[in-house]
C-alpha cells in the first residue's frame, strides 16, 4: 500500500444486514473539513429493512463524500474518504500524465480535419477523485476514424447497374429535364409532431427561426384560415381534420398533470420482492373462523388493574399472541420451514414471533425472539418496544430476521380480516380482524356478544389442511375461554 493510499482511507458502504445489495444514504451528519474520530456517525442510511447509522471506523478529517443525500449505493462501494493524518501538510500532488506524442503524420483528409485522440476510463472501475490527487491517465484511446473511401466500390456498383440498365458505364447520360432537388424543411422533433397533429406540410411553412428553422409559431401560424389563401376546404374534411387534432397533444399532458410517478426502493422495494417471492413460491391455504371474545376482553380490562402489570400496554393482541403460542406449543409441527436447496423441512423449537407494524416508510415484520419463553408481562414488554421502536424508525435488520411465524392485526382499521400472504421464510400467519358488538346465540339466547374474525394463512407444503384447521381452531378456543391458557399450559 502507498503511502497516500495509507494515509487517505475510503470507508466503503457495508452490508448492515443478512444478503443486503444496497442502501439510500438518508442524510450526512459530517461535510468535507470536518474531524471524525474513530466509532463516530458520519451519516444514516436506508437499507431495504431499517433505516441505520453508520460510525466510521477511523479518526481524521473528511476529504470527500461520494455521494449525495438520496442516493441509492451498492454495497461494497465507497462513500466516504478521510484523510488520517491531516498534520502532514497538503497531499502531494501525483505526477500529471505525460502529453502523449503525436502519431506519424498521415496525409490529413481534407473534407475533415483530423481529432485528438480522447482518453477514456478504464471500463467497469471508478475513478476517484481525491484532495492531491488526478485522475490517472489510461491507455485506452478512441480509435481514428474511417476516411471516407468508398468511392471505387460506389462507382463499381455504378458500371453493374448501368450494364443492367442497357447503357455504356461513363457515357453521358440523355438530355432530361433537371428539376431543383427537394431540401427537408428544418424543425425539430416536436414541432414536426404538431404540425403532423394539426395537418401542416412543413414544406409550406415559412420559417422565421434561426437558420431557416421552423418554429411552433410558425406552425400554429400556417394552421390559422387566415394563412390559407387557397380554396377553402370542404366541410366536412374541415370538421374532421380538427377532430383529429384537437385531443392529439391533451390526454398525454392530462396525464402528466393527474399522476406522480414515486422510485421503488428501501422498504417498499423490499416488501415487494418478498411478497411476489412468498405468493408464488409458497402454495398458500387459508381458513377463517369468527369467534366470540366476549370473555377475552373482560380479561384484558381485568389485566389493566393488575399490580403485576403495571406500566404495561394490555390489548387484545396481546392476548392473540398469547392465544397463537399455545396453540403452538400444542402443535409444534407448525413452526416450520422449507429448505428448498436440500430438499428438507425445519422444524424449530422456538418460536420468533413477527409482529407487522405500518411505519412511515413502509410495512415491516420485526420478531419477538424465543416468545415461547416469555411469561404474560414479559410479552407484553417486548410487543410494547417493538412497535415503538418501528414507529420512530429505529428498528434493526436484527430484529427482522429469523422469524418462525406472524400475526398482522387488521382490526385496528376497522377490518374484519384477509387473505394475510406469509412473510418469506415462514409457515403462518394469523390476521386478527376488528371486534365488534354483534348479536350472537350465548346460552339459548341471541345477545350483544363482542365478536372477531381470524383467519390463518399457511404454506401447503408444510402443513395440510388438519394441522392448519387445529392450529386455528385452538387460537379461537383460547380466546373464547381464555381459561385454557391456564388449564392447557
Amino acid at each position: 500500500m502507498t503511502a497516500n493510499a495509507q494515509r487517505f482511507r475510503e470507508f466503503k458502504m457495508p452490508d448492515v444486514g443478512e444478503g443486503l445489495t444496497e442502501a439510500e444514504i438518508l442524510s450526512w451528519h459530517v461535510k468535507p473539513g470536518d474531524a471524525v474520530t474513530d466509532g463516530q456517525v458520519v451519516c444514516e442510511v436506508e437499507t431495504a429493512k431499517a433505516a441505520v447509522e453508520l460510525p466510521i471506523p477511523f479518526t481524521g478529517t473528511v476529504s470527500e463524500l461520494h455521494f449525495g443525500e438520496g442516493t441509492t449505493v451498492d454495497v461494497g462501494t465507497s462513500i466516504i474518504t478521510v484523510d488520517t493524518d491531516p498534520s502532514a501538510g497538503p497531499a502531494q500532488a501525483a505526477p500529471a500524465a505525460p502529453a502523449e506524442e503525436a502519431a506519424p503524420a498521415a496525409p490529413a483528409a481534407p473534407a475533415e480535419p483530423a481529432e485528438p485522440a480522447e482518453e477514456a476510463p478504464e471500463e467497469g472501475k471508478r475513478q476517484p477523485v481525491l484532495v492531491g490527487y488526478g485522475v490517472s491517465a489510461s491507455s485506452t484511446k478512441r480509435r481514428p476514424r474511417k476516411q471516407a473511401a468508398a468511392v471505387p466500390e460506389q462507382g463499381a456498383a455504378d458500371a453493374l447497374q448501368a450494364e443492367l440498365n442497357g447503357t455504356v458505364p461513363g457515357a453521358p447520360a440523355p438530355d432530361a429535364p433537371t428539376a431543383p432537388a427537394a431540401t427537408r424543411p428544418l424543425a425539430k422533433p416536436p414541432v414536426r409532431k404538431l404540425a403532423k397533429d394539426l395537418g401542416v406540410d412543413l414544406a409550406r411553412v415559412t420559417p422565421t427561426g434561426p437558420e431557416g428553422t421552423i418554429t411552433r409559431d410558425d406552425v400554429h401560424a400556417a394552421a390559422a384560415p387566415s394563412a390559407r389563401p387557397e380554396a377553402p376546404a370542404a366541410p366536412a374534411a374541415r370538421a374532421e381534420a380538427e377532430t383529429a387534432a384537437a385531443p392529439a397533444v391533451e390526454p398525454q399532458s392530462m396525464a402528466a398533470i393527474r399522476e406522480r410517478r414515486v422510485p421503488v426502493k428501501g422498504v417498499r422495494k423490499a416488501t415487494a420482492a418478498a411478497m411476489v417471492s412468498s405468493a408464488f413460491t409458497a402454495p398458500h391455504v387459508t381458513e377463517f373462523v369468527t369467534v366470540d371474545v366476549t370473555r377475552t376482553m373482560r380479561l384484558v380490562e381485568e389485566l389493566k388493574q393488575d399490580p403485576d402489570m403495571a406500566g404495561l400496554r394490555v390489548n387484545p393482541l396481546l392476548i392473540v399472541a398469547k392465544a397463537l403460542l399455545t396453540a403452538i406449543r400444542r402443535h409444534p409441527d407448525v413452526n416450520a420451514s422449507w429448505d428448498e436447496a436440500n430438499q428438507e423441512i425445519v422444524f424449530k423449537d422456538y418460536v420468533n414471533l413477527g409482529i407487522a407494524a405500518a411505519t412511515p416508510r413502509g410495512l415491516i415484520v420485526p420478531n419477538i425472539k424465543d416468545a415461547q419463553a416469555k411469561t404474560l408481562p414479559e410479552l407484553s414488554r417486548a410487543l410494547g418496544e417493538l412497535v415503538a421502536t418501528a414507529r420512530e424508525g429505529k428498528t434493526s435488520p436484527g430484529d427482522m430476521q429469523g422469524g418462525t411465524v406472524t400475526i398482522t392485526n387488521v382490526g385496528v382499521f376497522g377490518v374484519d380480516t384477509g387473505t394475510p400472504i406469509l412473510n418469506r421464510g415462514e409457515s403462518a400467519i394469523l390476521a386478527f380482524g376488528a371486534v365488534k358488538l354483534q348479536p350472537w346465540v350465548h346460552k339459548g339466547k341471541v345477545k350483544p356478544r363482542h365478536v372477531t374474525t381470524l383467519a390463518l394463512s399457511f404454506d401447503h407444503r408444510l402443513v395440510d389442511g388438519e394441522l392448519g384447521s387445529r392450529v386455528l381452531a385452538d387460537v379461537a378456543a383460547v380466546l373464547e375461554r381464555p381459561k385454557r391458557l391456564i388449564t392447557w399450559g
